[in-house]
């Protein structure tokens, strides 16, 4: 069991999502950030899908009911346990009563917690994550509250190969700060509607740096840039739209759709950020400028692969690090090898 101190409403319950219910109007929810809540799990030994905590709102402070295996990963932020500082992108045991903390993030937009075995949330359609949106999953549908305390699954590995834990080099994981933001382009894919906007529109999207304004969720963001206009009005029938989708609506300011997506929209699609994208959206704040790069489904793929590869190999250096005679070399020589 674990008791949460200090929380905002915008912390909830996710897991990978809630997959197969796009056609019947329910949006996919689950973490902004996937690969850092299944690295968060993998870490420790759980299921890459088990049900963690994604944190938006810092500090954010929680105490153990019992001995257990520990992860914090995504954003940047200072990380301690009854004081102790960590970094970030870290797994360690935690005793009865211990208190964990994380302060604002010095890069990066949501942080993930993980706990061996997971948390003990009832599945709503196959999925443990929270729908702020509709209000189901997670915790009774909602963020979490101060005194609120969760379940957690059975957890028989209270220790690792290391006594003080071990973590994961974000630069090795393509996580560093020049990771999030306009200094690195979010890769996208021409939208439906792509050829029917303007050639100073098209350009733009590429040459321009949007700010994701205050206007800002788990739904979706808004930016603000150049207007994004169309060489005629387009009248278009209500269509599925999904995590990633940039609609351009009259104002002709981007919007993109991300955990809890609507799951149809009318407004003409410029481009569709690739997948293996989509956690750099999850981990920009608001304030921060984002570029875009239009990139060929090819490339779409090769990146998700790349992704795979990325996640697969950090499990493996985490599981390493778990055994009980885990040598310090060959956990470095891990974390350096090349996919």
């Amino acid at each position: 069991m674990i008791e949460i101190l200090t929380t905002g409403a915008a912390n909830s319950v996710q897991d990978l999502g809630r997959f197969g219910y796009l056609d019947a109007g329910v949006s996919r929810s689950g973490a902004m950030d996937a690969p850092a809540l299944e690295l968060a799990n993998r870490m420790i030994g759980n299921n890459a899908n088990a049900a963690a905590i994604e944190v938006a709102i810092f500090p954010f402070r929680l105490r153990f009911g019992q001995a257990t295996l520990v992860a914090v990963t995504g954003a940047d932020c200072p990380v301690t346990l009854n004081g102790i500082l960590y970094p970030s992108w870290w797994a360690l045991p935690v005793r009865t009563g211990d208190v964990l903390e994380l302060g604002l993030p010095r890069s990066g937009a949501r942080a993930y917690v993980a706990v061996s075995g997971g948390l003990g949330v009832p599945a709503v359609l196959g999925s443990a994550s929270t729908d702020l949106k509709s209000g189901w999953g997670g915790l009774n549908g909602r963020g979490l509250r101060r005194g609120d305390r969760l379940d957690t699954g059975f957890a028989p590995m209270t220790a690792t190969g290391l006594p003080a834990g071990f973590g994961l080099d974000p630069s090795e994981i393509g996580r560093s700060a020049a990771d999030i933001g306009e200094e690195r382009p979010i890769r996208v894919l021409p939208g439906a509607e792509y050829g029917s906007f303007e050639p100073a529109a098209v350009a733009a999207l590429e040459a321009a740096a949007w700010q994701v304004t205050d206007d800002a969720n788990r739904q979706g963001y808004r930016l603000s840039g150049p207007a994004l206009t169309l060489t005629q009005k387009l009248e278009l029938h209500s269509h599925g739209i999904m995590p990633g989708t940039v609609q351009v609506p009259p104002s002709g300011q981007p919007i993109i759709q991300l955990a809890e997506a609507n799951t149809c929209g009318g407004y003409p699609k410029i481009a569709h950020v690739i997948e293996a994208d989509l956690w750099r959206l999850g981990q920009s704040p608001v304030g921060s400028r984002l570029r875009f790069s239009v990139v060929s489904r090819a490339e779409a793929v090769a990146a998700l692969r790349d992704l795979r590869a990325v996640i697969d190999r950090a499990a493996a250096f985490s599981a390493l690090a778990r055994k009980d005679k885990a040598h310090p070399e060959r956990l470095a020589a891990l974390s350096r090898a090349k996919t």
